[in-house]
C-alpha cells in the first residue's frame, strides 16, 4: 500500500450540501487529494468554490432542491454535462427537525425522510447507473450519524432517516459491489459547525457532551478529511457496506 492509492487525480466528485460545514470540509479534502468537484446546493456555495479553486481544482456550481425527487435525474445529467463523468458521490445534504415525538408532525416527518433517506437512495441509484454505463466502477459515500446507532431525543424522523441510511448503504453495497461500486457511509459525531452553535453555547449541555467524548473535544470538518478520501480512493476497494464512525470515541463509551 502506497500513498498513490489515496490520490484522486483525474477523478470527479459529486458532493451534495457542500456550501458550508461538513460538506464543504469533505469537498475540500477530496480536492486536496486531486479531485474536481461538482457541488450540488440550494444556496450559493461561493466560499466552497473559492477554497476548491485555491486548492488548484475545478468547481462546478449545480443548484438543485434535493428534497424533490423529480430533480435527481437532471442533477446527474447536468453533472455529466459539466465534468464529462462522475467517479465519486458524497451524499451529504440533509436536514433535521426537533420536536417531542408526541407532537411530531407528519410534514416534519416527510420533509426529513424525503431528503435524508428517500432521495439519498435515488440519487445513489442514478449515479450507480452512470457508473455502470461508464464501466469503471465508482465510490458512493453516504453520510450517516450517531443517530444511526442511537435513538436520540426530540428527533424521531432524523433518527429514522439516519438509521435507514446505514441500512440502505449495506443493501446497495450488496447489489453493486459486483459492478466495482463501493458503497459505504461516514457517521460524524458531535461536530463544531453552524448547526451545533446553540448546543455549544449551552454551558451545561456542552459540558455533558464533552464529558462523554474520550477525545475531550468537538469534532471539526477537517476530521472527516481522512475518512472521506480513503473511502473515495483505491485504498478502500475492498471496503463495502460499512459505516465508519468519526466521533472521538463517543460510541466506545
Amino acid at each position: 500500500m502506497t500513498i498513490e492509492n489515496f490520490q484522486l487525480q483525474g477523478q470527479v466528485a459529486l458532493v451534495t450540501g457542500c456550501n458550508t460545514g461538513l460538506g464543504q470540509g469533505m469537498a475540500l479534502a477530496l480536492a486536496q487529494a486531486g479531485a474536481d468537484i461538482v457541488g450540488v446546493n440550494l444556496s450559493d456555495p461561493a466560499e466552497t468554490k473559492q477554497v476548491i479553486e485555491a486548492a488548484g481544482r475545478r468547481f462546478w456550481d449545480l443548484r438543485a432542491n434535493l428534497s424533490d425527487t423529480a430533480c435527481l435525474e437532471g442533477v446527474v445529467q447536468q453533472a455529466i454535462e459539466f465534468a464529462g463523468k462522475i467517479d465519486i458521490l458524497v451524499n451529504n445534504a440533509g436536514i433535521i427537525r426537533r420536536t417531542d415525538a408526541i407532537d411530531f408532525s407528519e410534514k416534519d416527518w416527510d420533509d426529513v425522510m424525503n431528503l435524508n433517506l428517500k432521495n439519498v437512495f435515488f440519487l445513489a441509484q442514478g449515479v450507480a447507473k452512470q457508473f455502470i454505463k461508464q464501466g469503471t466502477g465508482g465510490k458512493i459515500i453516504n453520510i450517516a450519524s450517531m443517530l444511526s446507532f442511537q435513538g436520540g431525543v426530540r428527533v424521531p424522523s432524523y433518527t429514522a432517516s439516519k438509521s435507514g441510511v446505514m441500512g440502505v448503504t449495506r443493501a446497495m453495497a450488496n447489489e453493486w459491489a459486483a459492478h466495482g461500486i463501493n458503497v459505504n457511509a461516514i457517521a460524524p459525531g458531535y461536530m463544531a459547525t453552524d448547526n451545533t452553535t446553540a448546543v455549544r453555547a449551552d454551558e451545561a449541555r456542552n459540558a455533558a457532551i464533552l464529558e462523554r467524548i474520550p477525545a475531550a473535544r468537538w469534532g471539526l470538518p477537517s476530521d472527516l478529511a481522512g475518512p472521506v478520501v480513503c473511502l473515495a480512493s483505491k485504498a478502500s476497494d475492498y471496503v463495502n457496506g460499512y459505516t465508519i464512525a468519526v466521533d472521538g470515541g463517543w460510541l466506545a463509551r
